[in-house]
């Protein structure tokens, strides 16, 4: 009998390599949870719209490190979460490319077994917010 497995616990997991590699740049973990079909949404720049493959993660990941290069400190504010899906909504701050950034973000993880097979991003910064 194989295990069930909590697409909530997954995410957690998922959600905490992700907030390791906003902070340090190290993705590694974040990358080992990633389906080898896995599709992302992110709504501005170079990588804007549907991006498929985790190829193209891994270098959106990279991108995202380069613009943070001194990382992101993230506070979780809610999660909510079905069968398949969950959403972290939390505010970030840092240095975008070198210049003060603050920001309210959205992520939505699709969970497939013990891999994200779907990441979808939402933000509106208005520096100021926190």
């Amino acid at each position: 009998m194989t295990e069930h497995l909590d697409p909530l616990n997954v995410a957690y997991q998922a959600f905490g390599h992700f907030e390791h590699g906003l902070a340090t740049g190290e993705w590694q973990g974040f990358i080992n949870m990633l389906s080898d079909d896995f599709t992302f949404w992110f709504p501005v720049g170079p990588y804007h719209g549907l991006n498929v493959g985790k190829e193209r993660a891994i270098a959106f990941l990279q991108y995202v490190s380069e613009s943070f290069s001194e990382g992101l400190t993230l506070t979780l504010d809610r999660v909510t979460s079905n069968e398949t899906t969950v959403v972290f909504e939390f505010r970030d701050e840092g240095l975008l490319l070198g210049q003060p950034y603050k920001n309210r973000v959205a992520v939505s993880f699709d969970v497939r077994g013990d891999r994200l097979c779907a990441y979808r991003e939402y933000f509106g910064s208005d520096g100021k917010s926190n």
